[in-house]
């Protein structure tokens, strides 16, 4: 990344699943840095079960918080589905950091629709680079079902030339104390992935 680039990062998942606290960690990461950071409001529908995506930009002097199609380096998906939902948004040469998670919209829900198949191997056919993880099972080997979106911190974390202790720094910062030590397992666990993969 040079000194006039923006740089753009969607997270994408449903309501619920803490996209918000992930675009707080990982801005605050950037602004470690001493980049301008612009982060997105939550935009969609936010309650539990709703499609909900973020933004995190960050560069030398950044003009806006919102992400365009074609504009995405990464997109970072709690949610499969998601993660092909807001593909448009990706830049050509973009990566795609996805959970496994499937979790059903309304209308599979309904029974008007069903689940697609194969997503990410669909995704990967098209010549998309895609990290897949199961964060769902990684957050609950570190001691907390919730922490999914920490194990992509980590897992994302990986991609950046930062000390690590950046990351850790900026869980503290945003993690109630109580949760710290289950956050700073799922997001070694997320790193442990990325690093095997």
């Amino acid at each position: 990344m040079d000194n006039t680039e923006t740089f753009s990062i969607m997270i994408v998942g449903v309501g619920g699943q803490g996209s918000l606290l992930a675009s707080r960690i990982i801005g605050d990461v950037f602004l470690a840095q001493g980049l301008d950071v612009k982060v997105s409001e939550v935009h969609g529908m936010s309650q539990r079960g709703g499609s909900v995506v973020t933004y995190v930009r960050f560069g030398k002097n950044v003009a806006s918080p919102v992400v365009s199609e074609g504009e995405a380096d990464i997109i970072l998906s709690f949610e499969q589905l998601e993660a092909a939902r807001w593909l448009p948004n990706l830049k050509p040469g973009g990566k795609i950091i996805t959970a496994t998670q499937r979790i059903n919209p309304m209308p599979v829900i309904a029974g008007t629709a069903s689940y697609p198949d194969d997503i990410v191997g669909r995704l990967k056919e098209k010549g998309i680079s895609v990290l897949d993880v199961d964060a769902a099972a990684l957050a609950e080997r570190a001691g907390n079902t919730r922490t999914a979106n920490v194990v992509l911190i980590g897992v994302l974390s990986k991609l950046f030339d930062f000390d690590r202790q950046v990351w850790l720094d900026a869980l503290r910062r945003n993690v109630p104390p109580r949760y710290i030590d289950a956050n700073i397992a799922a997001f070694e666990l997320g790193e442990a992935e990325a690093t095997a993969n």
